[in-house]
């Protein structure tokens, strides 16, 4: 019989189609979704029928099928030994158009659980293709259902994806029984395709997301945080570029392309204001110009995106971690020793000098944590040579 097609975009109660989307894979059966990429069929993990059905009706005999995941918690229960790249990549791209490949190789993988066809369904070469789509029905429906959904393009050999509810009623004619409609797909191409390994890793499908812009979303990011961003936080900034560019024997505009980004911000800092006259003062005689720094407040944003946030007193990380308490791991204060860095805003430059000769041995020892942590290692391919 034809599929239940339901517009999303007509539906009195979203809700309502989501828990129907539930059911459907509940039971076993296949179910066309939105994604913010194109439209893909899906089938739950826990069905090895359905699952079987989705990999012959999308033509992934050889090709794996991506394991659709709620979140990138998620994903340390798949791969409980993802590295720090990993990680990064999954917090900054997900929810998002980017396949992250990574080795499937932990005992205690939540893929274990899941029925053996399933397993060779998703698996291949010892890799595991992981993705927190970005449309927010399939987010919903992935928070709802019992264990994670195995899904793919709807597409055949030599036909493009399908980017509306109708090119995939044209491809799957009646082997689906339920289909989401919400217009043609935001993006309309297919979601990059990441391959984590030991060195680094590897662009294998160049989609939405550039390869340029997945370099840089894999640096490593260290945040610097203080009151105002004008005086201790834009020193500390300032003067571990200098020590972290030396010790990579590169310039400090070169880190970017080494995998390192650094930054500062203030959780009171008004937006554009200039450092102090004593803190570029002060960093001067070291070669390093803090001429050219505009403040910033430390938003969402930065702190999901940084990997080490280094706070100057307790009372700067208690707030961070009052606002963003999921961040705790990342949240440290620049003395290692738990001492706070006085704000020295309005008192000579002699308290300058001093706030420095605090920060630099301390900025020397997370100089070379993070120079043993970074990653440098960033290989690409222009060519896609997996799709997922």
């Amino acid at each position: 019989m034809p599929p239940i097609v339901i517009d999303l975009r007509s539906a009195d109660d979203s809700r309502d189609v989501v828990h129907r989307a539930v059911q459907a894979l509940a039971e076993g059966c296949l179910v066309g979704f939105p994604t913010e990429t194109v439209y893909a069929l899906a089938a739950s993990a826990l069905s090895e029928p359905a699952v079987e059905k989705l990999r012959k009706l999308c033509g992934q005999d050889e090709k794996p099928l991506t394991l659709a995941i709620k979140s990138a918690d998620e994903a340390l229960d798949y791969v409980p030994c993802l590295g720090p790249l990993g990680r990064r990549l999954a917090r900054r791209c997900w929810p998002g158009p980017v396949t992250l490949i990574v080795q499937d190789r932990h005992p205690d993988s939540a893929l274990r659980q899941l029925g053996a066809n399933v397993q060779q369904s998703v698996v291949a070469d010892g890799h595991i293709g992981l993705r927190v789509p970005a449309h927010p029905t399939l987010l919903d429906v992935l928070r709802l259902l019992a264990g994670p959904v195995v899904f793919a393009p709807a597409r055949h050999a030599g036909q493009p994806d399908a980017v509306s509810a109708q090119e995939l009623l044209e491809r799957v004619n009646d082997q689906v029984d339920l289909v989401i409609d919400d217009g043609r797909s935001r993006f309309g191409q297919p979601a990059s395709a990441v391959r984590l390994g030991e060195a680094g890793f590897d662009v294998v499908q160049i989609g939405v997301v550039s390869a340029q812009t997945l370099k840089r979303l894999a640096s490593m990011i260290v945040l610097f945080v203080c009151t105002g961003n004008t005086c201790r936080s834009p020193m500390a900034e300032g003067l571990f570029r200098h020590l972290l560019a030396a010790r990579l024997g590169c310039q400090g505009d070169e880190l970017e392309d080494r995998g390192a980004m650094v930054l500062s911000a203030g959780i009171a800092a008004m937006l554009g204001g200039r450092a102090a006259a004593e803190a570029i003062n002060a960093l001067s005689p070291l070669g390093v110009d803090l001429t050219a720094h505009e403040s910033q407040p430390l938003t969402e944003q930065l702190v999901r995106h940084a990997d080490l946030i280094l706070a100057m007193t307790r009372s700067h990380r208690q707030a961070i971690l009052a606002e963003w308490p999921d961040a705790a791991s990342r949240v440290k204060l620049l003395c290692h020793d738990e001492a706070d860095v006085p704000d020295p805003v309005g008192g000579p430059a002699e308290q300058y000098e001093r706030c420095l000769a605090q920060m630099q041995p301390e900025l020397e020892k997370w100089v070379d944590r993070v120079a043993d942590e970074l990653n440098l290692n960033f290989p690409q391919t222009d060519d896609a040579s997996s799709e997922r």
